[in-house]
């Protein structure tokens, strides 16, 4: 299982990659929302802290049965990049500086 925070982190990084690879391509996509659905499994820690985590649970890891109740989740995410749209590409609009 990962962590909520590693499935959007490694989005965030191959969003990047995109985006840098496509520097000098004469064609550009802006990005819209990204609809992002994933199978939350939510474990609580017997501490002090009581902290709740969120798992995503992978398709087919290894066969092990998991007792736990899952929850299907849907997060809609706007990327930018300095508060603006994000686009793949990286030559610059004429307006931008």
């Amino acid at each position: 299982m990962l962590e909520l925070s590693s499935v959007v982190r490694e989005l965030r990084r191959e969003l990047d990659r995109a985006s840098r690879s496509a520097e000098g391509e004469q064609i550009q996509f802006g990005l819209g929302p990204i609809e992002l659905e994933v199978t939350l499994m939510v474990t609580e820690e017997a501490s002090a802290t009581g902290r709740v985590k969120f798992w995503v649970v992978e398709a087919g890891a290894d066969g092990k049965a998991i007792e736990a109740k899952t929850h299907r989740v849907k997060l809609t995410l706007q990327p930018t990049r300095g508060g603006r749209p994000f686009e793949i590409g990286g030559m610059a609009r004429e307006d931008e500086d």
